[in-house]
């Protein structure tokens, strides 16, 4: 088979990028702007982790409660 075959039979990078988005529900705004989000709950989350990898007393429980909202926020949408 030929490279050209296999990439007929593939969806373009343009179209995933729409059907994505519409699976969850949300318009490729939408969806951008839930990831930018969360991706941000995330970092902020990791940077509590770290400082309390080194100063235990500090940020104790900061992590655990941000990742148990972020998947509250994950299962409210499905």
């Amino acid at each position: 088979m030929s490279d050209v075959t296999q990439a007929e039979t593939r969806p373009s990078f343009f179209v995933a990028m729409r059907e994505h988005p519409a699976s969850v529900g949300e318009t490729y705004f939408g969806h951008m702007r839930f990831a930018l989000r969360f991706s941000g709950l995330l970092f902020a989350a990791g940077g509590a982790a770290l400082v309390h990898a080194v100063l235990p007393a500090l940020f104790e429980t900061t992590a655990s409660q941000m990742i148990r909202r972020m998947y509250a926020m994950i299962e409210q949408r499905h």
